[in-house]
């Protein structure tokens, strides 16, 4: 089966789509992606071929699928809708699975929601009848050093461990870090992509508790090491969850909504950062 990953990554998107995608690619064996070239993707660190698209044009997207025959398509976009999806399939007959994270219409074959929040119920209406419902943590892409990290009773060297994303575009963990104790050993991990790299280093630099781990290679191990996470309302939650780690979630777009409402349902530290 040849497989066709539509997703994008950048500075203001962040990586998370990118990720999750990698982590279901290792399900098939011919796997491309088709992407835009936008200002700080992850295209140079995505292990399979990829091809870089002209435009966001639906149409260049039909003709790359007829002119490689392509059997599946996997969608990871917020701007391709249920319309998009149904021309798709009227022009090129191709299988599709749609990713979703708010709740919202889709013509696909397959539907994956991997938010914990997710079930079945909730695309009643909104999904072709034979669409294959696959929602929940039961579905949650988490990458493999998670599975071996909870397998690991780790001594706390951290007191707090801030994630807000590989970009953090409304540089929130300086925001957080700054506002916690100076005498807490706080953990910052963010992507050589954050724009606001620069202030991070001076708040490290001026800070002797702060360290700040600028892509880094074993997020699972730096988790499970810390006492308490601080963490975007993003698949970080299902990673914590797997963990069985304390944690807050900060949900600061509208696609991270349903997971923090769900969350603040169920018990766990809520943070709404809309401003």
């Amino acid at each position: 089966m040849k497989v066709l990953f539509r997703s994008d990554s950048s500075t203001q998107i962040g990586f998370g789509h990118i990720k999750r995608d990698l982590v279901l690619a290792k399900q098939y064996e011919d796997v491309s992606f088709a992407c835009l070239p936008l200002e700080g993707s992850l295209i140079d660190e995505i292990l399979y071929p990829v091809f870089e698209l002209q435009s966001a044009s639906i149409y260049e997207l039909i003709h790359l699928i007829k002119e490689h025959k392509f059997d599946l398509l996997v969608i990871d976009h917020y701007e391709i809708t249920a319309d998009d999806e149904k021309l798709i399939k009227l022009e090129t007959g191709i299988k599709i699975l749609s990713f979703d994270d708010t709740i919202n219409p889709h013509h696909c074959d397959i539907l994956l929601n991997v938010n914990a929040c997710a079930k079945a119920s909730d695309y009643e209406g909104l999904v072709p009848f034979k669409c294959e419902l696959r929602c929940g943590f039961s579905y949650a892409l988490i990458r493999d050093e998670f599975y071996i990290e909870a397998k690991e009773k780790r001594e706390k060297v951290w007191d707090f461990f801030i994630c807000l994303g590989g970009t953090d575009i409304k540089n929130l963990s300086l925001k957080i870090a700054s506002d916690l104790p100076s005498n807490k050993k706080i953990a910052i991990a963010t992507s050589s992509s954050n724009k606001n790299l620069k202030k991070l280093k001076i708040l490290a630099k001026e800070n002797p508790n702060i360290k700040l781990f600028i892509d880094c290679d074993n997020i699972a191990k730096l988790m499970n090491e810390s006492e308490k996470l601080i963490i975007s309302a993003s698949s970080l939650i299902n990673e914590a969850l797997l963990l069985k780690a304390k944690f807050k979630a900060i949900c600061y777009v509208e696609n991270q909504r349903p997971t923090a409402d769900w969350l603040a349902k169920k018990g766990y530290e809520v943070e709404y950062k809309f401003d």
